[in-house]
C-alpha cells in the first residue's frame, strides 16, 4: 500500500538548512492502523505532509498503491490526493458557510460527480457516522465531536485507499476522543488503511502499530496489542 525508502527532507534557514527527515524507511500494508509519534520537531508532521502530497521530499522513494509519487505538478498532486487519500485534521477544516452534507460532498465535486449523486453519497456517509439528522446544520451548530464526525464522513466520501489522520482527537475531550477512536477502529476493522499522527500514548495504543520518530529518524517501529476504544465509551 505505502512504501517509503530513504526519504530525506531539509528546509533552508538563512545560510544553512534544517535536516528534518534523515533517511526514513516505512512500509504500511493494506488494512494496517499505524500511529506515528514524536515530540515537536521530530519530523512527524513533515512526513505526514509528504505522504499527503502537500510537500515533496528532497530525495528517496515514495510509492503509494504501486504508483511512484515524484515530481508532481500541483494539479497532478491534487488529482492523486483526491483519488488515493482522505484527510482528518485536528481542527476539522470544515467550511463554515456550508452545512454538513455540503462539506461531505465537496471532494465528490472534484471527482466530477453530478449533484444528485454527490448528495446521495454524502448522506450515506453522514448516516455512517450517525449524523443524518444534522445534515443541514452548519459547523457552528455542531459540537466538537460532531464536527470531527463530519470531517471523517468527508474523508470517506471519495472512498480513499488511505486515511491520514493528523491529531484527530487533539481538539476533543477524553470521552469524545474515545468515541471518535472507536469509530476509526471500526473503519479499520472494515479494511480501511489508517495512518495517524498523535502525541497521546493512550490514542496511539488504540492503533495496531506504533512508529516513533526522533530528530528525523525512526527510533522504534513495533506492533502493539490494540486497546479497544469502545470499552471506554
Amino acid at each position: 500500500m505505502l512504501k517509503i525508502h530513504q526519504l530525506q527532507k531539509s528546509y533552508p534557514i538563512g545560510d544553512s538548512s534544517l535536516h528534518v527527515l534523515k533517511g526514513i524507511d516505512l512500509n504500511v500494508e493494506e488494512g494496517e492502523m499505524v500511529a506515528i509519534m514524536g515530540s515537536s520537531g521530530s519530523g512527524k508532521s513533515t512526513l505526514l505532509n509528504i505522504i499527503g502530497m502537500l510537500d515533496e521530499a528532497d530525495s528517496g522513494e515514495y510509492i503509494l498503491d504501486g504508483l511512484p509519487i515524484k515530481d508532481l505538478t500541483e494539479k497532478k498532486a491534487a488529482v492523486y490526493r483526491n483519488k488515493f487519500l482522505g484527510f482528518i485534521f485536528q481542527s476539522f477544516n470544515l467550511i463554515n458557510y456550508k452545512n454538513a452534507i455540503e462539506n461531505v460532498a465537496l471532494p465528490l465535486y472534484y471527482q466530477g460527480l453530478k449533484r444528485k449523486e454527490r448528495q446521495e453519497l454524502a448522506m450515506f456517509h453522514l448516516e455512517k457516522v450517525g449524523l443524518a439528522n444534522w445534515a443541514k446544520h452548519l459547523p457552528k451548530e455542531l459540537s466538537g465531536g460532531q464536527k470531527q464526525r463530519v470531517a471523517i464522513a468527508r474523508a470517506l466520501a471519495a472512498n480513499p485507499k488511505l486515511l491520514l489522520a493528523d491529531e484527530p482527537t487533539g481538539a476533543l475531550d477524553t470521552k469524545t476522543s474515545y468515541e471518535i477512536m472507536a469509530f476509526i477502529q471500526q473503519l479499520n476493522d472494515e479494511g480501511k488503511t489508517i495512518l495517524m499522527v498523535t502525541h497521546e500514548e493512550d490514542i496511539a495504543n488504540m492503533c495496531k502499530r506504533i512508529v516513533r520518530l526522533r530528530d528525523g529518524v525512526i527510533m522504534e517501529d513495533k506492533k502493539v496489542n490494540q486497546v479497544r476504544a469502545e470499552q471506554y465509551v
